[in-house]
């Protein structure tokens, strides 16, 4: 049967959805005025025309990209701020953005006032070059630009500009695009972080967004499927795929990511299979991450920092999901063994109250996806020796949140409102996945149970995937909170006598859906 024509190239179309065709339609009507609006291609770069600047500096197109132009470093603006920390977020932060061509010596201009950005650090250029695909894309050439400053002071307050020869963040042209960001203290204090999975680009993941900045968060956790250039998330190159959908994910996000440290990780829709090695070339090129993972060459979604009294674990479920096993066992046993050790420095680590690890597919959830199989097999047992306080996952497009699990079971209930002490009861699971992407439900005849909508359930029919590929039903008891909303998760830490983690659960309207605390040997 023939497929109408909608302006997708037919065999895109046939392994969409029709939500995805949708999406894919709305951006591609949205690309150019969107990168004309981020000041990206000013001043005549849509016609192909040539100039040269006031100062006499150009910028040019790679060669690959085609055709060749020469435009004035003047009219080519930086778009698509993102910060993260360094291994040590009390004096090091990594600022990356984006620009439409390859300029010439692009670079931060850095101080403690906004009136002196005296400091000049220069910045890398990664040319991330997508080979086009007769009938589905074209080539696509991104330039994705990182500075790394080191040297900080702790708990300061740094001002900042991204620029290149022709544009300078300190003119008085351009003072516009200044920003700010702190540095972890050089003692724990209080402090808030929030997170969520499974992005996008739409409206409620710009409306997520705001939500997320009212929290004034120190950073932000995102338990990976970031942007969905990779439409069908099996890590194939048959997957439907748009880079330029990556333009559009950091503009959307630069209100937040240009003052809030966006610390992410890989799910299954960011192995796009067309970039080397493991697929994670693509996000080698657009974020700069703590290097202190496993192989940060081969998986840029491992690593660990601390802020304040937290120790933060980021991995990559790829690794050992069963579910979509693409790229199941790359690490050969190296990211569980790097995990082991992380785990065993934290907890011996003087200062650090509560252990918080975050990555995608999930270790206990009843909705679509449900729970893989893998996760639980290679790490829970690490969890459970080293007394993992929280882990967030994403993967299912919902809000949902278990009891504390200790050895597979319920190991105490923790209903909306109570605290748990993981040394005893053992540790609860977050599902965040109400990022922003299409929202799912639960099984059949469940209901959804959140803060003042509370619905007794003694058990939930689900399943959980085994290493065959196959699902494996299941009845289990610890589905405590269930929420089908666009959402995200809000954790205020305390240090002091008694250590605190208040997790909170925070739906698009503001409203609380979830709120529970975590306190070790209280």
């Amino acid at each position: 049967m023939d497929l109408p024509d909608f302006g997708i190239p037919p065999q895109l179309a046939r392994r969409m959805s029709m939500a995805e065709q949708h999406e894919y339609l709305r951006t591609k009507l949205s690309r150019r005025r969107t990168l004309v609006t981020a000041g990206a291609v000013a001043g005549g770069l849509l016609t192909g025309c040539t100039g040269q600047g006031s100062d006499g500096t150009t910028a040019t197109r790679s060669p690959s990209a085609s055709p060749v132009e020469t435009l004035p470093g003047s009219v080519v603006a930086p778009f698509g701020r993102h910060l993260a920390f360094g291994a040590d977020p009390k004096t090091q932060m990594r600022i990356s953005w984006q620009v439409p061509l390859a300029v010439r010596k692009p670079y931060v201009r850095i101080g403690t006032r906004p009136e002196d950005l005296s400091r000049k650090i220069e910045a890398e250029i990664r040319d991330l070059h997508t080979p086009g695909l007769t009938g589905v894309r074209r080539a696509l050439d991104q330039y994705y630009v990182h500075a790394a400053l080191d040297g900080l002071r702790p708990g300061t307050t740094y001002y900042y500009g991204v620029g290149h020869d022709g544009f300078d963040p300190a003119s008085s042209a351009r003072r516009s695009t200044i920003d700010s960001f702190r540095t972890a203290p050089a003692a724990p204090e209080r402090f808030v972080f929030t997170a969520f999975g499974d992005q996008g680009v739409s409206k409620a993941a710009a409306e997520n967004d705001q939500i997320l900045l009212r929290q004034k968060p120190a950073f932000h956790l995102h338990a990976g499927d970031i942007c969905y250039a990779d439409a069908n998330g099996r890590g194939e190159k048959t997957d439907g795929y748009d880079p330029a959908y990556w333009d559009l994910f950091l503009k959307q996000n630069e209100p937040v990511t240009r003052s809030v440290p966006w610390m992410v990780t890989t799910g299954n829709h960011d192995m796009e299979a067309w970039y080397s090695p493991e697929g994670y070339g693509g996000q080698l090129a657009r974020w700069s991450l703590p290097d202190n993972g496993f192989d940060p060459r081969t998986a840029p979604g491992v690593y660990a920092f601390t802020y304040g009294n937290v120790g933060v674990v980021a991995l990559d479920a790829n690794d050992v999901s069963y579910e979509i096993p693409a790229n199941l066992g790359y690490s050969e046993g190296k990211q569980t063994a790097w995990l082991d050790r992380k785990l065993t420095e934290l907890r011996a680590a003087e200062g650090i109250d509560f252990v918080v690890v975050f990555f995608h597919h999930c270790a206990y959830s009843t909705s679509s996806h449900a729970s893989d199989g893998g996760v639980r097999a290679e790490w829970l047992p690490l969890f459970a020796r080293h007394q993992v306080d929280l882990v967030i996952n994403g993967h299912n497009h919902v809000y949902e949140r278990t009891d504390a699990i200790k050895n597979g079971e319920v190991g105490r209930p923790v209903p909306i409102g109570a605290a748990t002490d993981p040394t005893r009861d053992g540790t609860v699971y977050v599902t965040a996945g109400g990022g922003g992407k299409d929202l799912y439900g639960f099984p059949a005849g469940v209901k959804e149970s959140y803060e003042g909508h509370v619905t007794d359930r003694e058990s939930v029919e689900t399943f959980r995937w085994t290493k065959s590929k196959q699902s494996k039903p299941e009845t289990v008891q610890w589905s405590r909170v269930r929420y089908r909303g666009f959402s995200l998760l809000s954790v205020e830490a305390e240090s002091g006598a008694v250590p605190k983690l208040k997790v909170s659960a925070l739906a698009q309207s503001g409203e609380r859906i979830d709120h529970f605390e975590v306190r070790r040997g209280g």
